[in-house]
């Protein structure tokens, strides 16, 4: 039960129900972690547009690495709700529940590439070391893969991103819906 009011899709009058009735048109569902932000219509939109952005926005960064640093990190901050949610997406991509349900537990147990496993490393560490994370620790190492700068960019916006939504999710009580996250649009 959130810890704060959550106006429903049918309660919602005005801008909110353009946002909710946007967010079913061009996401396939409603998420409690939009609702919680009902108070303030506008946030939900910017939040989107973010969301949007750094997720499925062009980027040398794959789709599945930014979902798999997603998980890395709300696994880190032990948040269920986002693990659940992009684990899913991220499963959608992998096609290997048990290799996604592993990255939940221990990322470094994962068969990974060397630029994931360091991708992952990169957001375990930016997550719950932030100001350890040293150049030639993460950085150096993907630059020398050849990975290219704006891909880095993106994995840390990532990274933040996650950091930022798992702390609204935990600090307002956001519970998972019913259908554990599934049947959101993933490409």
């Amino acid at each position: 039960m959130a810890f704060i009011k959550v106006i429903e899709h049918q309660e919602a009058e005005g801008e909110l129900k353009e946002v909710y009735d946007h967010l079913l048109e061009t996401r396939g569902k409603l998420a409690e972690v939009h609702k919680i932000q009902s108070l303030n219509p506008r946030s939900i939109m910017n939040h989107m547009d973010l969301y949007m952005t750094i997720m499925f926005g062009k980027s040398p960064l794959k789709r599945y690495q930014r979902e798999m640093i997603a998980v890395v990190v709300s696994a880190a901050n032990d948040c269920e709700y986002c693990q659940v949610h992009h684990g899913a997406a991220l499963n959608h991509f992998w096609k290997n529940e048990e290799k996604v349900n592993q990255l939940w537990h221990d990322y470094k147990s994962v068969e990974l590439s060397e630029v994931d496993a360091i991708l992952c490393g990169y957001a375990f560490n930016l997550t719950v070391n932030p100001g350890r994370v040293k150049e030639e620790d993460f950085v150096g190492p993907l630059k020398a893969l050849g990975l290219e700068e704006r891909a880095i960019l993106d994995a840390s916006l990532v990274v933040a991103y996650f950091n930022f939504v798992n702390r609204l999710v935990l600090g307002l009580g956001v519970a998972l819906e019913e259908d554990r996250g599934e049947g959101y649009k993933y490409d």
